[in-house]
């Protein structure tokens, strides 16, 4: 079987953790050996490459064509002009990734299907692809692109065109295919595939060992924040606590545009002094963060499947999670960590003081999250696709 995944959503050599969850569950579909793929993964255009223009200049100095893990991704730019690219996003972004797509087929990649993530603007984009090709197409929503683009008119009524032309869409959460469902999309069409975790990549090391490897004070408490510096991860409200916290640091892995904000935040609350900047910490050296961690917390206003409360407890360490979408579906036991009554300095406090007096056996924190392997979200996917590619052979042979 051929895919062709298409996603703006997808790591690349200049921003290689931007969408690392999409590629992740690639990977483990490929390690099957029953699917080949290709990725078109469209960046917006923009001419310059000079540090001063910031992440637009990631764009500029995206390669046109890369190998990733042993996978060919191409990256064609599209027109995304300001004030009004939310609206024309989905039609800049398949014009610009057509020709791509059509040299793939003439080249000999003549894929059976679309996998699209993210549906707005990329799986509305992947509709018009489809249409224009022939070819069916399948959508995973991831968060936002349901819980917050939908609120907006015209996305939602593309979104929902999108989901009636799809052959499926998958959700990493219940919680998402609720949403669809109650925008109007049709329930027989709706999945749920949600993400798993690398037990391979992120494993439990030595605590004691991993506050020496970085160069952290191996006596105390830490609570650690994996996230992008964005309002809606809720780092304020991690340091609002801190202050409520005496004997706890608080390590920040991650990078954004609210880091003076926040830095200043916690020079105000006077806090500034147990509040560690890590800066982006790459994939395969998060496992030594978690395990020197006593939790992790993640305070979002809204997520889709947060991998972050995976990966920790794979390594041991229990989390405090804000209630919103999926985060229910993991942290669903004592030894997982603690869900927020509020999204709110006094809630993580409490949730804090709860989990170290209950203090879970690592062993145990790792245990639950071996419950969310791969395995099952793989074996999904190869049956949903084989059932769209079976569709479509009927169709292609009235």
């Amino acid at each position: 079987m051929k895919i062709l995944l298409f996603s703006t959503l997808y790591p690349s050599a200049v921003r290689p953790i931007h969408g690392i969850f999409v590629e992740t569950r690639l990977r483990e579909l490929l390690k099957t050996g029953e699917v080949q793929a290709k990725v078109v993964a469209p960046v917006p255009w923009f001419p310059f490459k000079a540090a001063r223009f910031g992440s637009y200049a990631k764009f500029a100095a995206t390669p046109r064509m890369e190998q990733r893990n042993g996978v060919e991704v191409h990256h064609p730019r599209y027109l995304l002009p300001p004030k009004v690219g939310m609206n024309i996003a989905p039609y800049a972004l398949a014009l610009g990734a057509l020709p791509t797509l059509r040299r793939l087929q003439r080249n000999g990649f003549d894929f059976d299907l679309i996998d699209a993530h993210y549906y707005y603007p990329d799986g509305v984009a992947a509709a018009l692809l489809a249409k224009w090709l022939g070819k069916p197409f399948v959508v995973t929503a991831r968060g936002s692109d349901l819980n917050l683009i939908s609120q907006y008119p015209r996305p939602r009524k593309l979104i929902l065109q999108a989901a009636e032309q799809a052959a499926s869409s998958i959700g990493v959460c219940q919680a998402l295919m609720d949403k669809l469902a109650e925008l109007g999309a049709n329930p027989s069409k709706l999945n749920v595939l949600r993400n798993g975790v690398d037990l391979e990549r992120f494993v439990p090391e030595d605590r004691q060992a991993a506050r020496e490897r970085l160069g952290l004070p191996k006596e105390g408490s830490y609570l650690l924040m994996v996230a992008n510096l964005v309002e809606l991860k809720g780092h304020h409200i991690a340091i609002q606590a801190l202050a409520h916290l005496p004997g706890v640091t608080l390590l920040i892995a991650g990078a954004g545009p609210e880091q003076a904000a926040l830095k200043a935040l916690a020079a105000r609350t006077g806090v500034a002094d147990r509040v560690h900047w890590a800066g982006l910490v790459p994939q395969d050296e998060l496992k030594w963060w978690y395990s020197a961690a006593n939790a992790l917390a993640l305070c979002s206003s809204r997520e889709g499947w947060p991998n972050v409360l995976l990966e920790a407890m794979a390594c041991g360490t229990p989390v405090l999670s804000t209630n919103v979408s999926g985060t229910p579906d993991m942290v669903n036991s004592p030894v997982a960590g603690e869900l927020l009554e509020s999204r709110s300095a006094q809630a993580l406090v409490k949730a804090w003081t709860q989990l170290q007096a209950r203090s879970p056996a690592r062993a145990a924190t790792r245990a639950h999250a071996e419950t969310f392997s791969w395995m099952a979200t793989t074996q999904g996917q190869l049956q949903l696709f084989g059932r769209v590619r079976h569709a479509q052979a009927c169709v292609d042979h009235r």
